[in-house]
This record gives structure tokens, C-alpha cells and sequence, in this order.
């Protein structure tokens, strides 16, 4: 699995409706076939910044960074956001998806 972090920082005018802006790549990337998740949330302690957790299986992270929608966004993120996101990208052998937490279980 290829695990990514990024976080965004849209331009003042584009921080409440970020989620909007970038629905249509959003529903088009969690349609395509590699695609494990692909979830925004909105940073609590700075709501300037939105984080986005995705994950692919192994041989899906290419064909999405070749995808029509993907060159889209590269187009369209310049433009609304403040800043180069930051980025964590790792492959992790083996997974395919979220476990449970082993520390305590609940229920």
C-alpha cells in the first residue's frame, strides 16, 4: 500500500469552500481502481489547513498521478492555495487497508 499525507493551504478566499473546490477530483479519484481511501478533514487546530489522507494499492499510485482529473488538479491547486502542500509518501509492503488498534479494544 502507498500511504500519503498532504496538507493544503488554500488562499484566504478559497479556505471555506476548499472541500467544494475539489470534490470533482475527489469523487473521480476514490472511483478509480487502486484507490484504497482518499479522505480530507479540516485541521482543528488551524482551520487554514486541510489534510488529506489517501492510500493506494501498490500499482494504483501511478495510474492516478497519470489520470486526466489528476493533471487538472495540478492546474487548478496553483491557482487557491497559498503555499507547495507538504507531503508524506510511503509504501508500506503488505498492507492494504487500516487495522484495528491492538493497545485496548473497545466493546
Amino acid at each position: 500500500m502507498i500511504l500519503i499525507n498532504v496538507r493544503f493551504r488554500p488562499l484566504p478566499e478559497y479556505v471555506e469552500n476548499f472541500r467544494d473546490l475539489v470534490d470533482e477530483f475527489t469523487r473521480k479519484t476514490r472511483e478509480e481502481p487502486g484507490c484504497i481511501f482518499f479522505d480530507w478533514s479540516r485541521n482543528t487546530d488551524d482551520p487554514n489547513e486541510y489534510i488529506l489522507i489517501e492510500a493506494f494499492h501498490d500499482d494504483g499510485a501511478e495510474a492516478h498521478v497519470n489520470s486526466e482529473h489528476f493533471r487538472a488538479a495540478t492546474e487548478m491547486f496553483p491557482k487557491i492555495l497559498a503555499e507547495t502542500p507538504q507531503i508524506i509518501n510511503t509504501l508500506i509492503e503488505g498492507k492494504n487497508g487500516w487495522d484495528r488498534m491492538a493497545e485496548f479494544q473497545v466493546g
